[in-house]
């Protein structure tokens, strides 16, 4: 029992293989047809295959093939579906390219695609053809297309070497890795030169010459040898990936892992290339990494562009690149392949000098000499040829800028020299030079140093050493205080050039860490959404010294919110690119594969539930892409900002959620407010009428009297409820139109009052009234129903024998109302709430009719109209409640006579 199931874990399918054909199950499927050079007969052989699968009743479309006149191939494509080729104009000529746009609006089941490495024209959707077949599969469509062996990517330099021939159209290995299934068209050498000779491969003028180039017998058969290596790895790979899938038992090869070093010297293309090689033979994965020291700074920008050049090709070959500081390069490479579980290290030969190699001085040597348990493999590449020198006006005039600063400072240095012998006698002038030497290297670096101890040197032998204007040195203990001079001042000036770079590069680092602390203290204190983009947009154009621009989708389409300069216009290109970049959620357009021709490079801003927005930048210096550390600082800005949007639009939406619930629990409260006070008086109502009918004349006069008179109270009650409702609801929308007239408070109070007493018989009401109140600007019938809330509010809850006292006065620049009753009062805790609508003093439900909208009504017509109104409870003995309003006063000049009101 135990060995059936140790042998059912045993098989069990891995989890990682069975992930991969899943993902591959929404994809289409890539079929290669494989050739080692053109005219073997790969497009020949994918159209006849085709032909079958159209008899079969597959749907299958041309895309593009190319036939290059030759008859037999314009044959196979009689009968097959061709899709129109796009229009694409580019330095006054039409070209006809593929369309992938319209071959995946056509979407057939399967899709004929030549020449898998063609560069498209500009401004189509992506560079390559190849990256026209990737969204093709991701699609859904299967795809069949052609490829040379000498165009993939980690083959060009071998290629090279084999035919002398630059291959400029490349594919990236891990395209082909993808791939479900590939077909060698194979031809011999002979049979192909035949073919070619008899102008079925090239018209017959262009024969000649690819015969005496390029189809050389040695050369196919190197080409050949390639194509079949490759397939046979590609055989045994999908072998390994099926077992895997049925959970077959191994042995599997060994977890091998390789790392390769990149630098900035000409080789290093051709170092990762070989990494890539050697990766996909051993079929493990690769890491390139880039040490940059620490203790100097690189400066060369050659040197720099072909450090990024060899990362981004190391990216596209497939390895994980990694950039790391560090003060000695042998010690971080050997702890990073520690940490990393690295097997292999690749290193390309250093370029030291023979004296350095000798003592072992180089870092392949030194990697050789202290890696312990690991394979070291060094590098050696053929002696690279020789470019044309190209002006590179930057660095040359930083270079003569240095020696013409060494120059000047030399040339004070001998003025100062002879200026101090004519006025004193000093018995060593080499400190004057050796300052000159020190100051060339604050100022302007290493190479500035250099120069001027050399220059020193010469000068201090020249004009102060005997014999003087001449090289010559007369005595021994001269010449070795000059040489010793010229090494004091060669390091001197040395330490001093490297330490301006460090503070250089200290000061670039610390102004690099300065902006991401800035930019997350002003991120954490924007409070909504507008601020977080603007900050995005302007500190993203200045850490890359040029523009940017963010759009974010408006339901249907993306549209410009905010820019640095301000931009409400893009091109064509750009919305192409910036509309891609938010579907796929990966970077297009300026310095990727996705519609370069863009003038902004857009980068996704992702967040939990998708895209958020889209970040455009376009560098002031178009003919690079950024460095590596710009790149690190505006993809910190990026997350950060991601993060900060997605947390404005957390607030955006708990705001609407709480205002929601707000105004559900408002609806229940009105609901729950309705429903008792509608309940009472038209029960009241129903029954009276139902009385009147059923019972009709045999009730006494008095008695149909009293149910009449009650149907009369209860309408006006509900008459009353309507009234505040629609009060309320006139007053929150601003409906509520405020007279400003001249309002004499005496004449509303007594009004006020004499309703209240006829209304509410039983609550004794006393008027302390000031004379000669000044007039206040309202509307006197707005301000009377105020009056009559507060009155009908204290008989409510005025108990038995309650009283209500109204008082009016001066009180500084207002006339105060204050209306106090020494009823049941309000609870402390609760005097602030009763201004909210639907409120009522707790325990009163049941007990009071109302809908607790009277004093709510209240102020907001006192707000409407300028004033203030608070509540105050208790007022005496634990009981009573004081109402006081507060309305500005006319002054006496102002305040028009009575008499004339």
């Amino acid at each position: 029992m135990a060995e059936t199931h140790q042998s059912t874990e045993a098989r069990r399918p891995s989890p990682a293989a069975l992930l991969e054909l899943a993902e591959k199950e929404t994809r289409g499927k890539l079929k290669v047809f494989l050739g080692m050079a053109p005219g073997v007969g790969k497009t020949y052989a994918m159209l006849n295959a085709a032909r079958a699968q159209t008899a079969e009743g597959v749907d299958v479309a041309v895309g593009v093939v190319e036939t290059h006149g030759r008859a037999d191939t314009n044959a196979m494509l009689e009968g097959l579906e061709t899709l129109p080729r796009r229009a694409v104009t580019y330095r006054n000529r039409t070209i006809m390219e593929f369309d992938i746009e319209a071959a995946i609006a056509r979407h057939p089941t399967l899709l004929l695609v030549d020449e898998f490495a063609h560069t498209n024209a500009p401004g189509l959707l992506h560079p390559k053809r190849y990256q026209d077949v990737e969204e093709a599969l991701r699609a859904g469509i299967d795809v069949w297309t052609t490829l040379n062996i000498q165009h993939l990517e980690s083959l060009t330099d071998v290629v090279q070497r084999i035919t002398g021939i630059v291959v400029r159209e490349t594919v990236p290995d891990s395209v082909i890795e993808k791939a479900d299934e590939i077909v060698v068209v194979d031809l011999p050498p002979d049979e192909l030169i035949k073919r070619l000779k008899e102008g079925k491969v090239y018209l017959p003028e262009n024969a000649k010459r690819a015969v005496d180039q390029f189809f050389k017998p040695s050369n196919l058969t190197a080409l050949r040898e390639l194509a079949l290596r490759r397939t046979v790895d590609r055989v045994d790979e999908q072998m390994i990936a099926q077992l895997r899938q049925q959970g077959i038992e191994g042995p599997w090869p060994t977890a091998e892992r390789l790392l390769v070093c990149v630098g900035g010297d000409e080789s290093s293309e051709t170092v990762v290339r070989a990494a890539g090689r050697m990766a996909a033979t051993l079929k493990s994965e690769w890491i390139a990494l880039h040490l940059k020291p620490s203790n100097r700074e690189i400066t060369d920008r050659a040197t720099m562009k072909r450090t990024e050049k060899a990362m981004r090709l190391a990216e596209r070959l497939g390895a994980t690149t990694v950039r790391l500081n560090a003060s000695n390069l042998t010690d971080e490479i050997l702890a990073f392949a520690k940490r990393n579980n690295i097997t292999q290290i690749l290193i390309g030969r250093s370029n030291t000098g023979p004296i350095n190699r000798l003592r072992g001085r180089s870092l392949s040597h030194e990697l050789i000499g202290h890696a312990q348990g690991l394979s070291i493999v060094v590098l050696a590449p053929e002696k690279p040829v020789v470019p044309r020198p190209q002006m590179n006006w930057p660095s040359m005039t930083k270079s003569l800028t240095g020696a013409s600063a060494a120059v000047l400072a030399v040339a004070l240095a001998v003025l100062v020299g002879l200026g101090l012998e004519r006025v004193t006698m000093l018995p060593n002038l080499s400190m004057v030079f050796l300052f000159a030497v020190l100051l060339s290297a604050l100022l302007l670096g290493l190479t500035s140093a250099i120069a001027a101890a050399v220059l020193s040197f010469l000068a201090y032998n020249f004009f102060f050493i005997e014999p003087r204007l001449s090289f010559t040195v007369a005595e021994p203990h001269e010449l070795f205080a000059l040489i010793t001079f010229l090494v004091v001042a060669v390091v001197t000036g040395g330490l001093a050039g490297r330490l301006r770079e460090q503070a250089t590069a200290t000061t670039d680092r610390a102004n690099a860490i300065q902006s991401l602390y800035d930019f997350s203290r002003k991120l954490a204190g924007a409070p909504n959404l507008d601020d977080v983009l603007w900050l995005l947009a302007s500190q993203s154009a200045v850490v890359v010294k040029g523009n940017s621009i963010i759009l974010m989708s408006d339901g249907r389409d993306l549209a410009i919110q905010t820019g640095w300069p301000p931009e409400d216009n893009m091109s064509t290109a750009d919305w192409a690119a910036a509309r891609w970049s938010a579907k796929e959620k990966e970077p297009a357009g300026r310095f990727t594969n996705t519609l370069p021709t863009s003038h902004f490079q857009f980068r996704p801003l992702t967040g939990t539930k998708g895209i958020l927005a889209v970040l455009g930048i376009a560098p002031a210096d178009g003919d690079e892409d950024l460095p590596a550390a710009t790149a690190a600082v505006l993809q910190s800005f990026i997350e950060q900002a991601a993060i900060a949007i997605e947390r404005t639009l957390l607030v955006q939406e708990a705001g609407k959620a709480e205002t929601a619930a707000e105004g559900e629990r408002l609806r229940g409260t009105l609901l729950s407010s309705m429903s008792h006070d509608l309940r009472t008086p038209l029960a009241s109502i129903v029954g009276s009428a139902s009385s009147l009918r059923t019972l009709g004349e045999r009730m006494s006069a008095t008695e149909r009297a009293d149910l009449l008179l009650t149907i009369e109270e209860e309408a006006v009650r509900l008459s009353k409820f309507v009234s505040d409702l629609l009060d309320m609801t006139r007053l929150e929308a601003g409906a509520i139109d405020i007279r400003r007239d001249w309002v004499d408070i005496e004449d509303v109070i007594r009004g006020a009052v004499e309703r209240a007493q006829s209304s509410a018989p039983g609550l004794a009401m006393q008027l302390r009234i000031d004379p000669d109140l000044p007039l206040v600007r309202g509307d006197a019938t707005l301000l009377a129903q105020v009056m009559l809330n507060l009155l009908d509010n204290s008989s409510k809850y005025r108990g038995d024998g309650a009283s209500a006292v109204v008082e009016a006065r001066k009180q500084g620049n207002n006339v105060a109302i204050v209306v106090t009753d020494d009823g049941i009062g309000i609870p402390p805790d609760e005097v602030e709430k009763v201004f909210e609508k639907f409120y009522r003093v707790g325990g009163s439900d049941g007990r009071v009719a109302g809908t607790g909208l009277g004093l709510s009504i209240c102020a907001g017509l006192i707000k409407a109209m300028g004033g203030s109104i608070v509540a105050e409870s208790p007022v005496s003995k634990a009981r009573g409640t004081r109402m006081t309003i507060l309305l500005p006063a006319m002054q006496t000049a102002q305040a028009p006579n009575r008499d004339t009101q």
